[in-house]
Parts: structure tokens; C-alpha cells; sequence
């Protein structure tokens, strides 16, 4: 009798975990104020607009979507995510920005088993040995769109190279992904604080140095206020300037301006790609927000589209954790990027471009794809995962 009673309780289980959920529950914390807010609030806008262009649903199901502000803070973002998962109940957790802010609460995430979609942040310490089945990007591992731009000058033959970057994990990575594919003369490498908006100090030190080009990863902010200081010393005459999409995108050219034009940058994606989900993305982005969308967008949009395919996927039977699992690893929505796979550490393997900001035809300073540096590129960790 014992063993019918487990049989039946067992079966009772079996059935409650195949029944599908009545609704998703999305945790989104982001920096929404602040130097970084125009990176969190590009994030937010294109999640939005996934959502409304699927009758604010998620994979079928009527979606409650929870947005916070991180400030920036790792110690607030810990909170926010505890609460997420204590009290709200959320199936994913998505938004961050920075990669500080993704690391300190990652392990808070992963402990309680919830599913982690990053819409920006890629650090490197998640896609080696540290690597989790609950962690998946839409977006990038942090070494990779500098990994195209070392790559693109060192094809270019910049003999010498001043390095800037702020202070915490990406800003690391980014060097470090650079360094990997540039070989030539490192001038000098110099970390300011993450947030710093004054850069007299720095400009005095790539005058003193001289290089042929600088290399420069500026979020938000910070890049804004580097451009802008960098074309006023006059050094714009001098020294090629080189970065990432992350500091040359739409959320920086508006502030910036004419200093912007000619700045060569990477990155995975642009307004510009010709697929038909981009087009219907950039066109829905300009009608409802009135303005371009840039990457960040763009990455908001695909953690939408990548937790909606995966909800649908499963049938809503998110208790499911494995096959919610084999899902997102499937990524069967259609990417505004083109084709991509997502490898075994939960990033992608994609392609990366090179960019050049000018006057489009409409006379609005903008990004154009000129080549593809990279092509079906995964980042330079996955081997050291164990996942497969």
C-alpha cells in the first residue's frame, strides 16, 4: 500500500509539472538613471516593443513584466533580484547592463535555479569554467566586438595603439579581447574609474604618448563626454580614434554630433542589415519611438523574442526547467542580427561588422556596415565550459 500511495503521489507530481503556466513572470532590472540610463532605456524600449507587437505576451501567455532601476549598484541589484525571486516568482531574469551588476547577482539567480537572459552584459568569467545551464546572451561575450576591432587594425597597419577602458570586468575584456587580435605596439593603456565624465588627464596622456590610434570602450556617458573633449583638444587632427558599438551607437551620436563623423567602430549588428526582421524591427522602433534604434535596442528586442520563442517552444510548461533549457540553447526565433547558433556556454556565435559613422541619404548622422570582420565567431572561452 506504501508504495501505491508513492506511485500515486508521483504521478500527481508528474501531472502538476506537465500542466502549462498561466502566465509569464519577467524580472527586468536595468540602469535607468544615471551616466548609463540611455543604455538600460534603449534595452527597455525594445523589449517594450516586442512585447506590444506580440499582444504583450510571451510565448502565448499573457506576460507581467517587473522593471526596475539598478542605479548602477551591484549591492542594489542583488536586492532587486532576491525580491525578484522570493516574492515575485519570475521565470527569467533579464535587462542588466553592466557586467559588475551581472556578476554580483548571477549567483543569486543561478542558486535558485531561474533562467538568466542577458540583453547586454557578457563577462568572461561566465563563459569559461564558471559557465551555467541557467545562463543564456542575446547579445555578446564581452571580448568579441573588440576582438573585430583589434582585428580590423591590425589589417589596417596601426603600428601603435593607446589603450582606454573603464575599471571593472568589461572593461578588462574589452582589452583583452583587442590585445587578442591586435599584435602591434600598445602605447599605453589606462583605466579610468567606471562613470568618470572628465578626461583632461587622459587626453594629456595620449598627447604625451603619441600613438597612431586610439582604441576606446566608453559606455554611455563616459564615451559621450570623451568624444566630445577629444574633438575640443584638437587631438581628433592627430589620432584615429577606433571603438566598439557600445560608444559610437545611436544613443551617443544624438548627444555628440558632428565630432562622431568618421569615427570607425565594431559591432554585431546595425539598423542597416538587410533581413526582414530587421527591417520590420528598425521601422516599428522609429514609428513608436521616433528615433533609430541602436544595438542595445536591438539586443532588448531579441531577450523578448528569445524568451517568447523559448515559452512557445515548451508549451508553457516552464516548471520544465531541462526542456525550457534545450529551448533557449535552440534559439528558433528569427534574429534581426541574420543567423546565429548559441554554443554550449549559453553565448552566441555570430558575426561582427565594421561600421562607419556619416550622413546617411536623409542627412541624419548614422552608422554604416561597410564588411564583415568576423564571420560565425564564438568567443574565446567556450572551450573552457564543461557544459555541452
Amino acid at each position: 500500500m506504501h508504495r501505491a500511495i508513492l506511485s500515486v503521489a508521483l504521478a500527481f507530481a508528474l501531472a502538476a509539472s506537465a500542466q502549462a503556466a498561466d502566465q509569464v513572470k519577467v524580472g527586468f532590472m536595468s540602469t535607468l538613471s544615471g551616466p548609463g540610463a540611455a543604455i538600460g532605456i534603449d534595452i527597455r524600449d525594445g523589449f517594450n516593443l516586442a512585447l506590444k507587437m506580440s499582444g504583450s505576451k510571451l510565448g502565448g501567455l499573457p506576460a507581467e513584466v517587473i522593471v526596475t532601476d539598478d542605479q548602477q549598484n551591484p549591492d542594489m541589484g542583488r536586492q532587486i533580484v532576491d525580491k525578484y525571486i522570493k516574492r515575485d516568482h519570475v521565470h527569467f531574469v533579464t535587462g542588466i547592463v553592466f557586467s559588475n551588476v551581472l556578476l554580483a547577482v548571477a549567483p543569486v539567480v543561478f542558486e535558485a535555479k531561474t533562467f538568466l537572459i542577458s540583453a547586454n552584459a557578457g563577462p568572461s568569467l561566465l563563459a569559461g569554467e564558471k559557465c551555467s545551464p541557467w545562463f543564456f546572451s542575446v547579445s555578446w561575450q564581452n571580448d568579441g566586438i573588440p576582438e573585430a576591432a583589434g582585428k580590423y587594425m591590425a589589417d589596417k597597419g596601426f603600428k601603435s595603439v593607446f589603450l582606454l577602458s573603464p575599471n571593472y570586468p568589461a572593461g578588462k575584456d574589452m582589452v583583452a579581447g583587442f590585445k587578442r587580435f591586435y599584435k602591434g605596439s600598445i602605447a599605453d593603456e589606462v583605466y579610468p574609474r567606471l562613470g568618470q565624465l572628465d578626461y583632461s588627464a587622459e587626453l594629456a596622456q595620449i598627447r604625451a604618448a603619441a600613438p597612431g590610434a586610439v582604441f576606446f570602450f566608453l559606455p554611455g556617458g563616459m564615451g559621450i563626454n570623451f568624444i566630445k573633449q577629444f574633438s575640443a583638444s584638437g587631438l581628433s587632427k592627430e589620432v584615429t580614434l577606433v571603438t566598439t558599438a557600445f560608444s559610437a551607437d545611436e544613443d551617443v551620436i544624438p548627444a555628440v554630433g558632428e565630432p562622431m563623423l568618421g569615427i570607425y567602430n565594431t559591432g554585431f549588428w546595425n539598423h542597416d542589415l538587410d533581413n526582414p526582421e530587421n527591417r520590420t524591427f528598425v521601422a516599428a522602433f522609429e514609428k513608436e519611438y521616433g528615433r533609430l534604434p541602436s544595438g542595445f535596442a536591438a539586443q532588448g528586442y531579441e531577450a523578448a523574442r528569445a524568451i517568447d520563442a523559448a515559452v512557445r517552444e515548451v508549451k508553457g510548461k516552464l516548471e520544465d526547467s531541462e526542456a525550457v533549457r534545450r529551448a533557449l540553447r535552440a534559439n528558433t526565433f528569427k534574429s534581426v542580427r541574420g543567423p546565429f547558433k548559441i554554443n554550449h556556454n549559453g553565448f552566441p556565435i555570430q558575426n561582427y561588422y565594421l561600421r562607419v559613422v556619416e550622413r546617411d541619404s536623409k542627412g541624419r548622422i548614422t552608422n554604416r556596415t561597410l564588411s564583415t570582420v568576423l564571420k560565425d565567431h564564438p568567443d574565446a572561452y567556450a572551450e573552457q565550459c564543461p557544459l555541452r
